[in-house]
């Protein structure tokens, strides 16, 4: 399966007073993007939650490595790092023209009801689809 990057153009409330995209926004890139992904393998997270399945964030980290500014496309790549039954490990490359800006990885578990799931009974054409996406 082909996935691709999400682009996300910087808007000019996301930069602060020295004119750089400001560090907190970058947690929130990482979310459209994987939003996008979900999408782009059949399981938006507006289908998983109809069926009743959640999908938290339990951890994020954040690699900086290169700033951004105002009008800057960032492309981000999304890939999974880590994927067990019960546990997904996201990890997100960001560039601006080639260049890396940025680094990041979210941690999720999955929830049916309250109660943990395994993604891989309750969705296994999903778990398929990230496990075709694991780096």
């Amino acid at each position: 399966m082909s996935i691709k990057p999400y682009l996300h153009e910087v808007k000019y409330y996301e930069t602060d007073k020295m004119g750089v995209t400001h560090h907190s926004n970058y947690i929130r890139f990482m979310e459209e993007a994987r939003i996008d992904w979900m999408d782009q393998l059949g399981y938006g997270f507006d289908r998983m939650e109809a069926e009743g399945i959640v999908s938290p964030v339990v951890g994020v980290s954040c690699n900086y490595k290169k700033t951004t500014t105002f009008k800057d496309v960032i492309e981000i790549s999304v890939k999974v790092k880590q994927l067990s039954e019960v546990k997904l490990i996201i990890a997100y490359e960001m560039r601006v023209e080639g260049r890396l800006v940025c680094t990041g990885e979210t941690v999720h578990c999955f929830f049916d009801g309250g109660r943990p799931a395994v993604i891989a009974e309750r969705f296994p054409a999903l778990y398929a689809a990230m496990k075709e996406t694991l780096a």
